[in-house]
């Protein structure tokens, strides 16, 4: 797994992940919420399937 996934993209998907987790935990959020475990796990191992398929990647490293 090489990685694909960086600078404000990576940040964004942690935020975003984290922000759908903490609203079902919290809030009491619809089950479809967990769906933020997804980019949460993809923002922190730097690599996303779907980039890796279509040849796309927003990271600096070859």
């Amino acid at each position: 797994m090489k990685a694909n996934v960086g600078g404000i993209d990576k940040i964004l998907r942690i935020v975003v992940g984290l922000a759908l987790i903490a609203w079902v935990l919290l809030a009491g959020g619809p089950m479809w919420a967990w769906i933020g475990v997804l980019p949460l796990a993809t923002g922190l191992f730097n690599f996303c399937p779907a980039y890796a398929l279509l040849g796309f990647k927003t990271c600096k490293t070859d």
